[in-house]
């Protein structure tokens, strides 16, 4: 497949966040013919950012010739994708989902080949993102499918590594804690921040250390704070000015830490 990319027609199933970024740089090495969204403007909106692509919003009228076919959709709706449009398409077709969660077999019942091309990284569409720094795990039904699955994730980026259904779920899980559960905390800081007519701003240069720290040190070795030290006069204070949800996440990841640290 690697001398042939240049010839491959894709069909972008989705048109969020992660199909956004990996359409636009697919663009450089293969033809994207499709872009299907449940709601047109999205699709259109893609459509018009890689040019000359059709938008759909109907699986009755994806396109049957594809090569590749990527669902970059909810984790949830997959499976449901798969089962309408595969046994319409193109029989030799290589059919890939980005999920982190989701196995590999979710395609088994109505494809031949198929697997996984999951990018490591938190995508917003009016973020911009290195692709090319980004790490993909991959996964193919088979030695050769996984060869072809590798060939398309070599163009995107310079990290591409094996990751079955299990070991891509324990890192997608791992991420969860590390990036959305961290963004969630950073929502809730500057909440904090703003009851107090404060800038998110002041934070960052203690975000930028506490980020660096963690090459250099584990994350275990790397806590600090109140909840570290046993400091309950000042987790009082804090937990004095919060509301009842505040409160309660604030008791929570302190318990958890004072448990690690068997305070």
């Amino acid at each position: 497949m690697e001398g042939n990319l240049n010839q491959l027609k894709i069909v972008i199933i989705g048109s969020g966040n992660v199909a956004t970024h990996l359409a636009q740089v697919l663009l450089r090495t293969v033809c994207i013919t499709q872009i299907y969204s449940r709601t047109l403007t999205n699709a259109n909106a893609l459509a018009q950012k890689i040019g000359n692509c059709e938008a759909i919003d109907n699986l009755d009228n994806i396109a049957t010739d594809a090569d590749v076919y990527l669902i970059s959709a909810k984790d949830d709706a997959i499976a449901s994708i798969a089962a309408q449009a595969a046994p319409r398409c193109n029989s030799n077709a290589l059919w890939l989902h980005t999920s982190g969660s989701v196995p590999a077999n979710v395609f088994a019942p109505h494809c031949q080949r198929y697997g996984v091309l999951y990018p490591l990284q938190t995508f917003s569409k009016e973020a911009t993102v290195n692709v090319a720094e980004v790490p993909f795990f991959i996964e193919g039904n088979n030695t050769d499918t996984e060869h072809d699955i590798a060939a398309i994730a070599n163009t995107l980026s310079a990290t591409v590594k094996h990751a079955d259904s299990d070991c891509r779920r324990r890192i997608h899980t791992a991420a969860v804690f590390a990036c959305n559960f961290t963004n969630h905390l950073w929502a809730i800081a500057d909440d904090i921040l703003a009851q107090g007519n404060l800038e998110w701003d002041v934070l960052m240069p203690l975000l930028k250390v506490t980020l660096a720290k963690t090459q250099q040190l584990s994350p275990a070795d790397a806590q600090t704070g109140p909840a570290r030290r046993g400091d309950t006069g000042t987790m009082n204070s804090h937990l004095a000015m919060l509301n009842e949800h505040q409160q309660e996440i604030y008791r929570m990841l302190s318990d958890s830490i004072a448990k690690r640290y068997n305070q």
